[in-house]
C-alpha cells in the first residue's frame, strides 16, 4: 500500500515531507513485531500512527487497545494494565483481566508513556523482555504476546536524567523511533487541513462551508499553532458555527487566534522551532507562568498605591515639621519604585491626605492565584477535567494532582 493510499484510508491530510516520512516508517515497520516510540507535540496527530501499524500488521484481526497513561491514577494503573486478583486491594470485589491479557496476540498503544510511575515501568520492562507479567495480588506468572507502540510529547532523555524514567525501558520502547512534525513545520498543509475541517463541519451542522481569503490564509500559515492540528480543528469549528458570513477575511480570523500565539516571544511558554519536546515539568511550569503573568497587573496596581502612600507620608511629615532626613529617605524610596532618579516625588498624583490611611491589601499568593485560575477553567467547562486540562495545557495526571492539592471537584 502506497503512502497516498494510507493517507486516504486513515484520513491523513498533507503533503509535507515530514508527514510522508512518518507514514512510510509506519508502513515499513508494521510487518515486524518491533516496538515503536512515537514522539511529537500534543495535538500533532500521534494517535493515528499506531492504528496504521496495527492495521498493516499480521495482528490486525486481534485486539487493538489504546491506553492514556496520563489519565489513569497512579494507584490503579498496574491493575488496569496487568489485572488484579479478588481481594488484592480495597474495592477489588472480583478478579479482573488487564489490558495485556485482553490484548494477547494484538497491539497496545501506550499514549503519554512518560507519565508511567517507576514501579509500573519495571513491570512493563519485564513484559517487553520476556512476555511475562503478574496480576496485582497474585504470585502466578502469566504470559502474553503483545506488540507495544508508545507515544510521548516530552523529552524522554531529560526524564532519564532526572531519574523519572528507566533508561533500559526507553531503549526497549525506542527500537524504532517515529517523529511527527508540529503543524508549524507543515505550513503547506495548514490551508488544506482548514478546508477539510470546514467541509466536515459544514456537513455536520448542515450549512455551507466557510472559505478564507488569501490574506486570511497567510495569517493561518504564519500563526504558531501551539496546539497543532487539534487547535486548528477547534478554531475552524468555532468559525463555522459562529460566523454568519461564509467568507472569512484576515481580520475576522484573527479574532479567533490568541494574541500570545502569534509569535514566539515568551520562551518560558512557547518553544522555538527546532527545540526538543517539552520536559515533564513543562505543563505545570507553564500553568505557573500563566498565573504569574496574571499577577503582574496586581503588582503594578500595588506599586501605584505604595507611591501614593509615600507621597502622603512626605506631605504629612512636612506639615508636622518632620525630620528632613525622613523626608529625604521617602523621596529616595519613591524614586526607586519609579526606576528613575530624575523624577521628584511631587510629580505623582498623591492620594487624599488622611491620618486614618489604610495599608494596601496584600496580594494573593501564587498558590491562591493558581487555585482560582484552575477553578475558573473548571467552571467554564462545567467540571469536565479532561476539557479543562486541555485548555490549561497540562496532562490529566497533573490536573488530578492539582485537584487533590486544592480540594477542587470535577465531573470526571
Amino acid at each position: 500500500m502506497t503512502v497516498q493510499e494510507l493517507k486516504n484510508r486513515f484520513g491523513i491530510i498533507g503533503t509535507s515531507p515530514g508527514i510522508d516520512r512518518a507514514i512510510d516508517i509506519a508502513r515499513q515497520v508494521a510487518a515486524t513485531d518491533l516496538s515503536v516510540l512515537i514522539t511529537g507535540e500534543s495535538g500533532a496527530g500521534k494517535e493515528v500512527f499506531p492504528q496504521i501499524i496495527h492495521q498493516l500488521s499480521p495482528r490486525k484481526h486481534n485486539h487493538y487497545i489504546a491506553v492514556n497513561c496520563g489519565a489513569i491514577p497512579e494507584g490503579t494503573i498496574d491493575s488496569e494494565l496487568f489485572g488484579h486478583e479478588k481481594g488484592s486491594f480495597t474495592g477489588a470485589h472480583e478478579t479482573r483481566k488487564g489490558y495485556f491479557e485482553v490484548a494477547n496476540g494484538g497491539t497496545i498503544f501506550l499514549d503519554e508513556v512518560g507519565e508511567l510511575p517507576l514501579p509500573t515501568q519495571v513491570r512493563l520492562l519485564r513484559v517487553l523482555e520476556t512476555g511475562e507479567y503478574i496480576r496485582v495480588g497474585s504470585s502466578k506468572v502469566m504470559k502474553t504476546d503483545v506488540r507495544i507502540v508508545a507515544a510521548t510529547n516530552v523529552n524522554m532523555l531529560q526524564l532519564i536524567e532526572k531519574g523519572r524514567f528507566r533508561e533500559d525501558l526507553y531503549y526497549r520502547l525506542n527500537t524504532v523511533p517515529l517523529t511527527i512534525p508540529p503543524l508549524r513545520e507543515r505550513r503547506e498543509d495548514i490551508a488544506l487541513l482548514f478546508r477539510k475541517f470546514a467541509a466536515d463541519f459544514a456537513s455536520k451542522y448542515k450549512m455551507p462551508p466557510i472559505r478564507i481569503t488569501p490574506e486570511a490564509e497567510k495569517v493561518l500559515e504564519n500563526f504558531y499553532w501551539r496546539g497543532n492540528v487539534r487547535q486548528l480543528k477547534n478554531v475552524t469549528e468555532q468559525i463555522s458555527v459562529i460566523e454568519k458570513s461564509r467568507e472569512i477575511d484576515d481580520k475576522t480570523l484573527s479574532q479567533y487566534l490568541p494574541d500570545s500565539g502569534a509569535s514566539v516571544s515568551l520562551p518560558a511558554l512557547f518553544k522555538p522551532m527546532g527545540s526538543s519536546p517539552e520536559t515533564p515539568e513543562y505543563s505545570e511550569r507553564e500553568l505557573l507562568y500563566k498565573v504569574l503573568f496574571d499577577m503582574k497587573k496586581d503588582m503594578m496596581d500595588l506599586k501605584q498605591v505604595v507611591l501614593g502612600l509615600l507621597e502622603n507620608e512626605q506631605r504629612y511629615l512636612s506639615g508636622k515639621q518632620g525630620s528632613s532626613t525622613v523626608i529625604h529617605r521617602l523621596n529616595d524610596d519613591a524614586r526607586k519604585l519609579r526606576g528613575s532618579e530624575s523624577l521628584p516625588v511631587q510629580t505623582a498624583q498623591p492620594l487624599p491626605l488622611d491620618d486614618n490611611r489604610k495599608k494596601p491589601e496584600s496580594l494573593p499568593s501564587p498558590g491562591d492565584k493558581e487555585k482560582n485560575f484552575i477553578k475558573s477553567v473548571l467552571e467554564k467547562h462545567k467540571g469536565n477535567r479532561r476539557a479543562a486540562s486541555e485548555e490549561l495545557g497540562i496532562s490529566e495526571r497533573t490536573m488530578y494532582r492539582k485537584l487533590k492539592e486544592y480540594n477542587l471537584d470535577s465531573t470526571d
